[in-house]
C-alpha cells in the first residue's frame, strides 16, 4: 500500500474493492469482458452462468464501478470500466504461481514442468 498510511474509510473501500474480485463469478465475467463489450446474453452464453447469476453480479460490479454499460434498444451491454483490474489480477496470479511453486518444493517436489521454474500454462507476460 505504498508505505502511506490510510484512514479507516480508504481501508474499507479498499476492502469493498477486494470483496467485488472475491467471487469466482465476477472474475469470470470481468475476464470474459476483457476481450471487449458484451451483452448480458453473450456473458451467460460465454460463462455458461445462468441469467439471474450474471445479472446479479453485473449489478455489484457496475456499482462497485468494476465496470460499465450502455443501452442500445432492449439490449444491454457491458465492459470493463478500468482495465489496471487486471493488472492487479495478474499480481496475484504471480503471487500465487510464486506461492504453489514454494509449496510444492517444500513437499519435495520441483517447482514447473520446463525445468525453468515455471508452472505449466504460466505465461511470463503475466497472463494468469
Amino acid at each position: 500500500m505504498s508505505g502511506n498510511v490510510l484512514n479507516d474509510k480508504t481501508l474499507e473501500l479498499i476492502a469493498e474493492r477486494f470483496r467485488l474480485l472475491g467471487d469466482p463469478v465476477r472474475l469470470r465475467l470481468l475476464q470474459t469482458l476483457e476481450a471487449g463489450e458484451l451483452s448480458v446474453a453473450d456473458l451467460v452464453a460465454a460463462t455458461g452462468a445462468a441469467q439471474a447469476s450474471v445479472s446479479k453480479h453485473l449489478q455489484l460490479l457496475l456499482r462497485g464501478g468494476l465496470v460499465q454499460r450502455r443501452r442500445q434498444g432492449m439490449f444491454v451491454y457491458y465492459s470493463v470500466a478500468d482495465g489496471r483490474v487486471f493488472e492487479l489480477c495478474d499480481v496475484v496470479c504471480g503471487s500465487l504461481t510464486a506461492y504453489l511453486e514454494r509449496e510444492l518444493e517444500q513437499l519435495g517436489g520441483h517447482a514447473g514442468g520446463d525445468g525453468e521454474g515455471r508452472t505449466p500454462g504460466h505465461h511470463d507476460q503475466g497472463n494468469g
